[in-house]
């Protein structure tokens, strides 16, 4: 399985951008399928996650109300659509799924997640 990033780019503060994690490789049915980030010098942080179980999103409070996840399970692609962004949401970007079904408080825990994609660079900035 290969989970492919997408969609970053330079942004001006108070704009938007969608990225979209693309999956490749024998068919699965993620659990789980999220978006983290890390900005230079931070620890990666969780961002946001689909839980197929739910069929909801689940976001960070820093990210709450300004970010949207969404899943497109026939085409097992997960995207974020980000708006309001702001200089402090400047990092790079990885999607991320895990296949086991793990209770709701682990999502947040990079360590259940068995793939990941190469990471895609948002920049917000004027």
């Amino acid at each position: 399985v290969q989970l492919q990033a997408s969609g970053g780019g330079l942004v001006q503060p108070g704009g938007s951008l969608t990225l979209t994690c693309a999956t490749s490789g024998r068919p699965f049915s993620p659990a789980y399928m999220a978006w983290f980030r890390q900005a230079p010098g931070e620890e990666r942080e969780f961002v946001s996650a689909f839980r197929r179980s739910t069929n909801r999103g689940y976001y960070a409070d820093s990210v709450k109300g300004r970010f949207t996840i969404s899943r497109d399970s026939a085409k097992n692609m997960v995207y974020l659509q980000m708006n309001s962004l702001k200089p402090e949401d400047t990092a790079v970007y990885y999607c991320a799924a895990a296949e086991r079904n793990y209770n709701s408080g682990s999502m947040f825990n990079s360590n259940i997640y068995d793939y990941w994609g190469q990471g895609t660079q948002v920049t917000v900035s004027s």
